[in-house]
């Protein structure tokens, strides 16, 4: 049954929604060839494998998830999340600059969602209206997509990177974000800017200070000619505990309010945290929505439309996830003992990053700037062709707008050589 055919209770909004997402229709070729006995590599996932492809767990989140009270498996979360766990989120977007933040007039409230696609979800529901378009670099996860369309939002995008040689940012594509924003400022009451960084998804390309600095600048500067209109810049932070400055926006917006930048009472920051990420606890759907501002009764104002939006979504968010991360994180030992292990998945990402990378340099296959996180990306105009033609030599990516993502955290250090051998096959295959 397909177009027309479609019964009519199935509203408008239903036509687009077929198929599986990309991701994982490869990831499910990628195991089916491997149960027929190929030899596979699986760049697919958004997961951290181990280099015998089994999903690395720290073992200090999963101790503490087996040894929680029974209370905590069974009962339902406060609506807004546990208050020690949202103490803990605030702390772990702000880090060692929370205090002096605070001690700046610069206040942060806490939501819990699940994950960090709650935390999109919770802002693409709030901060912007209906029909609005949000602001997105032009390589995004694609599931952004599907999170807009269910708010009734679309999205209008600027450059991953610069295109002029000279641009003082390599990393940033400066003139045209200024350029995107003031148009959508110019066009909509309210704008909302998802920008994912650290650790790219799915190119891995984290910001360097400078370019943080310019764009939080070009951001308060709007906002402040507009005051108006309600301006938010949403951090998504997904991969930041992964991430060499893992905390580097709050050093941004600490170093911008000490250089005397003015924050706009119009203006909102906020940072989508995903425990599942860095706890490794994927299925349990652990995040929060931090919220940055110097008015502490508008702070109060969002609490009460955050959780009466996941009130009415989600119900109320997962509390065993919350329990474990607060004592993990409440005693010295226990922490020290889940950053040794975070650390070395680090590492771990760090090393195949590094050989994929001068294994495609030594080729001539040209990746885009990835430094930190889970990921890579070739830029290509057929990434389906370019996907195909590497599956046909069991290598498995994932085709998106743009070019194809590379899961750096599934394939393993060893399989580095021949993944970029198959790019460079495919390449030459597809521009035949």
């Amino acid at each position: 049954m397909h177009g027309d055919d479609v019964p009519s209770f199935f509203n408008e909004e239903t036509h687009d929604k077929k198929g599986n997402d990309a991701i994982f229709a490869m990831l499910a070729r990628c195991m089916e060839a491997k149960s027929a006995g190929a030899d596979v590599i699986n760049a697919t996932v958004g997961s951290l494998l181990d280099d015998d492809g089994i999903l690395a767990i720290n073992s200090v989140v999963l101790e503490q998830l087996k040894n929680a009270e029974s209370i905590e498996y069974a009962a339902y979360s406060p609506l807004g999340g546990k208050p020690d766990f949202l103490d803990l989120s605030i702390t772990t977007a702000l880090g060692h600059v929370r205090s002096k933040l605070e001690n700046l007039g610069i206040m942060a409230t806490s939501t819990a969602t699940p994950g960090g696609s709650g935390a999109l979800r919770m802002s693409a529901a709030n901060l912007a209206s209906r029909g609005d378009k949000v602001l997105l670099r032009e390589r995004h996860w694609g599931p952004y997509q599907g999170f807009l369309r269910e708010a009734g939002l679309k999205s209008a995008t600027w450059p991953l990177l610069g295109t002029d040689s000279e641009d003082s940012h390599p990393d940033f594509a400066m003139p045209e974000f200024e350029t995107a924003l003031t148009d959508l400022i110019n066009e909509q009451d309210r704008v909302l800017i998802w920008l994912n960084d650290p650790a790219h998804n799915p190119t891995g390309l984290s910001m360097s200070p400078s370019a943080r600095y310019d764009l939080l600048d070009i951001v308060m500067a709007q906002a402040s000619s507009n005051l108006h209109k309600g301006v938010t810049l949403y951090i998504d932070s997904a991969y930041t505990l992964y991430a060499e400055e893992t905390h580097g926006w709050a050093e941004t917006i600490l170093e911008a309010i000490e250089s005397g930048l003015p924050w706009p009472e119009n203006l909102l920051i906020c940072f989508g945290i995903s425990f599942s990420k860095s706890h490794t606890m994927y299925g349990m759907r652990c995040g929060a929505i931090v919220t940055v501002h110097p008015n502490q009764e508008l702070l109060e104002r969002i609490d009460e439309i955050f959780v009466a939006t996941g009130r009415s979504t989600w119900s109320a968010p997962t509390r065993l996830p919350q329990d474990a991360i607060v004592r993990i994180h409440s005693d010295e030992q226990l922490s020290l003992k889940w950053e040794e292990e975070r650390d070395a998945f680090t590492k771990l990402l760090k090393d195949r990053r590094d050989k994929l990378l001068s294994s495609c340099s030594d080729l001539g296959v040209k990746l885009v700037p990835s430094h930190d996180g889970f990921f890579a990306f070739l830029e290509h105009d057929n990434p389906s062709a370019i996907s195909e033609a590497c599956a046909s030599r069991h290598v498995y990516v994932v085709a998106l707008a743009g070019g194809v993502r590379i899961g750096v955290c599934a394939a393993n250090q060893n399989q580095m050589t021949r993944l970029a051998e198959t790019l460079k096959y495919a390449i030459e295959e597809v521009n035949e």
